[in-house]
């Protein structure tokens, strides 16, 4: 009997953990870069992202090289020379929802979120604000932020500056399902 209630205490601590825990598979998320001479517009659709409702947790990833720009070329020189998508695949974010709305109501709720930006390899402290929609129970969010390449050590050659601008606009848009463990 002592190893049954163990058992359960056990799985009532693991349902605990999970329930609220709501997961995104295929967050979209598009960067845009104005330049004198070209602008940069490239989208991923492969983002993931686990949002603990219950606290306001947000963790979320996106792999570098799954980016499409419209030339290929463009792509190419992105995960070679810029971001050198081999040594650092992912750009993620970790952080808490401050001030988490009341998601039992239908709404849509401006959110602030303070975490660790990484990308190249480089930490950084950010609060970036976004969106949560609630309809019926299905949660999504957006945000919108710049990204200095210098703050991540992405260096522009000066041969190509006026191809490349130093702020670099990021969207995301992230629908979630509540996690379902499996049986």
């Amino acid at each position: 009997m002592k190893y049954i209630a163990i058992i359960l205490i056990a799985w009532l601590h693991i349902n605990q953990a999970v329930q609220g825990t709501y997961v995104s598979k295929n967050a979209r998320v598009n960067l845009y870069s104005k330049a004198p001479l070209e602008d940069i517009d490239a989208t991923s659709q492969k983002g993931t992202s686990v949002f603990n409702a219950a606290t306001g947790d947000l963790a979320f990833s996106v792999p570098i090289r799954s980016f499409v720009f419209e030339k290929s070329l463009m792509q190419e020189h992105f995960n070679e020379n810029y971001m050198e998508s081999d040594k650092y695949p992912n750009a993620s974010f970790k952080g808490k929802i401050q001030q988490l709305p009341n998601l039992s109501k239908n709404g849509t709720y401006p959110v602030t979120v303070t975490g660790t930006f990484e990308t190249h390899g480089v930490k950084q402290a950010r609060t970036i604000t976004g969106k949560i929609m609630v309809n019926d129970g299905s949660i999504s969010m957006t945000a919108e932020f710049m990204v200095l390449c210098k703050d991540h050590k992405i260096d522009i050659p000066t041969i190509v500056f006026k191809n490349i601008a130093e702020s670099i606009r990021i969207q995301v848009a992230a629908s979630y399902t509540l996690y379902q463990p499996k049986n």
